[in-house]
């Protein structure tokens, strides 16, 4: 898997989650269908977009290539994620180590859209 993968990847997950955590916290407050609160429907670009960075996910993660992705290859995903991105091998991921990731991404030619 090359660098600019990874970091689709990771940005796709991050975008899948927050959608979730936005229509999850509509639908809580009970604003789903307010003009304040996003409405998302399966037709909608957020959604779209998401679900094609999801598949593109998937096929990443998919480790055994079985067209799901099992807890145990997920975590496995995020774990060589982690240690690649935690370049002093600390334990943690820190702003610099972040920066620098997203630098490099960008000197090789995958700079974001």
């Amino acid at each position: 898997m090359t660098q600019g993968q990874t970091w689709i990847a990771i940005v796709a997950a991050a975008g899948i989650f927050a959608v979730g955590a936005a229509v999850r916290t509509s639908i809580t407050s009970g604003q789903a269908g307010t003009a304040s609160a996003p409405s998302f429907t399966p037709q909608s670009q957020p959604v779209a977009a998401g679900e094609l960075e999801a598949k593109k996910l998937l096929v990443l993660m998919d480790s055994d290539k079985s067209g799901t992705v099992s807890k145990k290859e997920f975590m496995a995903f995020m774990e060589a994620e982690f240690d690649r991105l935690d370049t002093n091998k600390d334990g943690v991921l820190d702003v610099k180590e972040l920066e620098q990731s997203q630098l490099e991404q960008t000197h090789r030619g995958g700079g974001h859209r």
